[in-house]
């Protein structure tokens, strides 16, 4: 069971995919740098300078001025606005997956097309067959 299980892991398949797990973590991180820190931001000033990761909504008729000072109250706080930037980070990502895909499969080469094949044997025997008469 343990050569069994060592042959697993050692296969291609697995480690083609545990990179690919590695760098799709990373990939995350910095797209969702990107979308926080330089995205978020510019989005914010279309909108009149607000960012989007500080909105919420609370029920009731009480204020706050924050996401914490709501939860410190005990009030249940709908955050819309870093639903939002997840939305958003989540276009990012399938866009730049979208576009590794793409190249990659530029860079696979082409199948050849199959070589056209001979007839069959049955085609043969009957050309014979064909000849013989006349």
């Amino acid at each position: 069971m343990l050569k069994e299980f060592k042959d697993f892991i050692m296969t291609g398949n697995v480690i083609d995919f545990a990179v690919a797990v590695i760098m799709a973590g990373a990939l995350g991180a910095v797209i969702n740098g990107f979308v926080s820190k330089i995205a978020m931001p510019l989005i914010g000033l279309v909108t009149g300078g607000k960012s989007f990761s500080d909105q919420f909504w609370t029920p009731g008729d009480e204020v706050f001025a924050t996401v914490a000072a709501a939860k410190e109250a005990g009030i249940a706080a709908v955050e819309y606005g870093a639903w939002i930037d997840t939305i958003i980070s989540l276009l990012v990502v399938g866009f730049v997956m979208f576009l590794l895909v793409k190249a990659y499969n530029k860079t696979k080469k082409p199948v050849a097309a199959a070589a056209p094949s001979g007839p069959s044997d049955n085609q043969l025997l009957m050309e014979i067959r064909d000849a013989l008469k006349k």
